[in-house]
């Protein structure tokens, strides 16, 4: 029970009397007066409905427009205006005795400019006539409710605007007068709340029989019940003298303990409107009459029932009724009189309890007023505020919590980084953190909050939620762990949440548990994997240099994460390039060489880089080595690498290794493999070895002529005794015919060791080879020009004498020529259709032709090349016999510069003419061939 004396009074209402319009003057308003008698009243659709007990009903707009119209002939008793339909419900009397009439009327629509009546019956329950003390109509105009004095209820159902479509009848019957009714929609399901001066019942009228539950056992006076909105749950408000209780239809709800006499009940925006006198008289007194109480003071108190308090309290002389319209409750008095009582704004009421300090009650008000977030979480920052300025550290932080997502953080955390406070800014930053609403920083402060109270099972908890429960940043935790010492919870974190970075930096740098970190590298994806070993695989060579060459074996050849973590893509194995761990072994030789000869023979197709860093680390080895054995052992290995064929592409990388390391047998073969000949033999010439020099000429001699050259050179250079050297290279330079003898001369005069009688043999040999070819030339050049001679005495006799054709058969299919053929000055004749078959021209012979192409071809080809004066300079500079080199391109007329400037003939064109005479002339040569 709810203790009324304890609940505080504000004035959350503004009260002003009615006045009527100022007229046209502006002279002061006089207090609206409403119509003498009135009796009833209600209120609904725009207007305040008045009836008196003058059988008038009067309809009071907001512009103070009285309008009535004679509902009865009598008086008018009681009054309903539904809220969601202009239907207005009357009862009254039009004759004397106890004969009362309900009236449906249609505000809508005019019957002689007053509203419709749609429909009149008497309200008598059976056949005995009784006072009317109540009624009430539902919202869908589907029941009406009539309480009797005589203690009976009757209930109409179907349209209650029609005779046709409803039906009366007697729902109730007692000894008590009923005082109160009430529908109830909940959902589909209809209630009917019945209250007497004795008890109250409630019927269920959605269901056949209506069946009825007593809830209590006591009742109230006329006017003394209401039912609430959906913020009490719709339940029946019955107002005793000693209490107000509240129902459900199938129980009785909470009760307050509201003293004094209650005279009316209202319901109004989730307050309980209540209007009372202080003396105590009983329920029946009540009903009796209103006589003796019209001068008593009345006292009008508005509860929120919410919230537990009086929003209003003031004293009124005989109030009528109270009534809520356009927004504001409407206080009508005997006198007269209409009081407006109109509620203040939501913020006007918060800052009157604001000054009281009344923040609990503030917030609870604007929850109930559905104020927004913003609004709450200011009220919050000011109760909050209140309660860290009283000294109340623990109850403010409750409030700033509060606040999260509304009020910046720095706000609250500024005021509580005193050490003192720690554990409150921790409750704070631990809530931040379970909305998801902190950063980094928060994240900072918490953690260090934590360590700083060594609250060691917090800190635990808050780091080991589940997946689903994170709520801080995971990076910044593992950092702020780790600069506290805290290792054992980053690592913890980092596995947990993947951050491989951090946990093996933890694990070397820290807790340099390199084998750890080197299984936890083992475990990871395929790319982390690589790139972590890339990073820290100089740390982890240094300190377990055996089982990280063993891991990096196995990820640069068929890789898969150790403990089942494959994904649906690690299927088939990967692998990494062996050459970018190369550096990983920079101080373990051993290691290297193991991993690079591991590569080489499971993986045939290694990076260039792996073979060239094996070659390097073999020829060290084999430099540094003492050990015959293993001196030539490694000799070996090295040489078979070279001989691999893997260092084609990088053949200059791998000499200049061989030559840094002194290695010959590899230097050789790399300059025999790179063709480099004069190389190999100025290896030799350095090393005075003359029968290798003697070797390499014979070997690649035929592929390089000029090593005879410089091996003559060299042997000319020395002074010692070399005729037997000299002697086989002249040979060999005589047989090639490599060098002038004039040259040959002058590179023997340098050295004083060779005579006259080392060249004799060769320049005799040379001096008659010369003769001979003097005489072939000049036998020649006199065959040429007699064929010359016969070419041109030939031409002349085409020029002037008639050609006879005396063949017989065609040159092309040998048989019988028969007309028409073709001849052709060559001598060769065809069948015309053999011609037209196998010629290309018309004006050339199919025999002749292949033939004198190729010549033409032969004049083009010197044509084109007469000005090819730098090939000529090469040529000259480069061939042993430049002589021979100059006769060649005179040949080709190269130096011939003869301009021939001839008249041509009338009627004949510069170019028929040149193609006549080059054909002639074809033909001719291929005659005398």
């Amino acid at each position: 029970m709810a203790a009324y004396l304890q609940w505080r009074r504000f004035v959350f209402f503004d009260r002003e009397t009615v006045r009527e319009p100022s007229g046209p003057d502006g002279a002061g308003a006089k207090p609206f007066a409403l119509p003498p008698g009135i009796a009833v009243c209600d209120s609904g659709r725009g207007s305040l409905v008045f009836g008196d007990i003058l059988c008038q009903i009067w309809f009071l707009p907001r512009s103070l427009q009285l309008s009535s119209f004679q509902a009865y002939k009598l008086r008018v008793t009681h009054l309903y205006q539904l809220k969601q339909h202009s239907i207005l419900v009357s009862i009254g009397e039009d004759e004397e005795g106890i004969n009362p009439l309900v009236k449906v009327w249609n505000l809508e629509k005019r019957d002689g400019g007053n509203p419709l009546c749609t429909r009149i019956f008497p309200a008598i329950p059976g056949n005995k006539p009784t006072v009317v003390s109540c009624l009430t109509v539902h919202e869908n105009l589907n029941f009406m409710a009539i309480g009797f004095a005589d203690g009976s209820v009757v209930l109409t159902k179907g349209d209650i605007t029609r005779d046709r479509h409803s039906k009366t009848q007697i729902l109730h019957e007692g000894s008590y007068p009923v005082t109160g009714l009430a529908f109830r929609q909940s959902g589909k399901t209809t209630h009917l709340f019945v209250v007497t001066t004795e008890n109250i019942q409630s019927y269920m009228l959605s269901v056949k029989d209506y069946p009825h539950l007593e809830l209590d056992t006591h009742g109230c006076g006329l006017r003394c019940s209401s039912l609430s909105d959906p913020s009490q749950d719709l339940q029946f408000i019955v107002a005793g003298n000693e209490c107000v209780y509240l129902y459900q239809p199938d129980e009785r709800g909470p009760c307050f303990a509201f003293e004094g006499q209650k005279l009316i009940v209202h319901w109004y925006r989730g307050y309980l409107i209540i209007v009372s006198k202080d003396r105590k008289p009983s329920p029946k007194s009540e009903f009796a009459g209103n006589e003796a109480q019209n001068s008593d003071k009345q006292v009008l108190n508005i509860y929120d029932l919410c919230n537990k308090f009086i929003a209003y309290s003031s004293i009124f002389d005989d109030i009528v009724d109270v009534l809520a319209e356009w927004g504001s409750l409407y206080v009508l008095t005997r006198d007269g009189k209409i009081h407006a009582l109109q509620e203040k704004d939501t913020q006007t009421k918060l800052e009157m309890l604001f000054r009281k300090n009344l923040f609990e009650m503030a917030i609870n008000l604007a929850k109930s007023h559905h104020l927004d977030s913003d609004g709450l979480s200011e009220i919050f920052r000011q109760y909050g505020d209140h309660l860290y300025n009283k000294g109340n550290h623990d109850g403010a932080i409750q409030q700033y919590i509060r606040t999260i997502g509304k009020l910046e953080p720095s706000y609250v955390i500024r005021k509580f980084l005193d050490a003192q406070r720690i554990h409150n800014l921790t409750a704070y930053l631990q809530m931040l953190h379970l909305q998801s609403l902190a950063n980094a920083d928060h994240t900072t402060l918490l953690l260090n909050c934590y360590t700083k109270l060594k609250d060691s099972s917090k800190l635990e908890e808050f780091i080991k939620t589940s997946e689903s429960e994170v709520h801080f940043d995971v990076e910044t935790a593992i950092k702020v762990l780790r600069q506290a010492g805290y290792y054992s919870h980053a690592v913890y974190l980092a596995e947990k949440h993947e951050h491989h970075e951090w946990y093996l930096k933890i694990q070397l740098e820290d807790i340099k548990n390199y084998q750890e970190a080197l299984h936890y590298i083992g475990k990871l994806p395929f790319e982390q994997a690589e790139s972590n070993m890339k990073r820290y695989g100089k740390i982890l060579m240094h300190h377990v240099p055996n089982e990280t060459t063993e891991l990096l074996k196995i990820l640069c050849t068929d890789y898969r994460p150790s403990g089942g973590n494959e994904g649906p893509g690690m299927l088939e194995g990967k692998k990494a390039n062996s050459e970018e761990f190369i550096p990983v072994f920079a101080n373990n030789s051993r290691e290297l060489k193991a991993f690079l000869e591991h590569m080489t023979e499971v993986q045939a197709d290694s990076p260039q880089g792996v073979y060239d860093t094996l070659l390097e680390l073999r020829l060290q080895n084999w430099a540094h080595e003492q050990d015959e054995q293993i001196k030539e052992k490694l000799h070996n290995e090295a040489l078979t690498l070279l001989k691999s064929g893997r260092f084609k592409t990088v053949f200059d990388k791998a000499l200049v290794l061989c030559q840094m390391h002194n290695f010959k047998d590899g230097v050789l073969y790399l300059y025999e493999q790179g063709k480099l000949f004069q190389q190999i033999m100025h290896y030799h010439m350095q090393n005075e070895q003359y029968k290798k020099v003697i070797e390499v000429c014979e070997l690649y001699g035929d592929q390089e002529a000029c090593l005879w050259e410089q091996a003559l050179g060299y042997f000319a250079r020395k002074e010692e005794n070399c005729k037997e050297y000299i002697a086989a290279v002249l040979k060999h330079i005589e047989n090639k015919n490599l060098m002038p003898p004039l040259l040959v001369v002058q590179t023997l005069a340098h050295n004083s060791t060779a005579t006259l009688s080392v060249i004799k043999d060769y320049l005799v040999n040379k001096l008659q080879k010369q003769s001979r070819q003097i005489e072939q030339d000049e036998q020649r050049i006199q065959k040429y020009r007699e064929e010359t001679t016969r070419i041109r005495l030939e031409i002349e006799e085409l020029k002037a004498s008639p050609k006879i054709f005396q063949k017989t058969k065609c040159s092309i299919c040998t048989s019988a020529l028969e007309l028409p053929s073709v001849h052709f000055l060559c001598g060769h004749s065809f069948h015309q259709h053999c011609f037209e078959s196998y010629s290309e021209s018309d004006s050339e012979c199919p025999t002749c032709m292949p033939e004198n192409r190729k010549v033409m071809d032969m004049i083009r080809a010197q044509e084109q090349k007469r000005d090819l004066h730098d090939q000529f300079q090469h040529q000259l500079k480069c061939s042993n016999d430049g002589f021979s080199v100059v006769a060649d391109y005179f040949g080709r007329g190269v130096f011939n510069k003869l301009t021939l400037i001839t008249d041509l003939p009338s009627g004949k064109t510069a170019t028929t003419i040149e193609a006549g005479l080059q054909r002639e002339l074809l033909i001719h040569t291929k005659r005398s061939t």
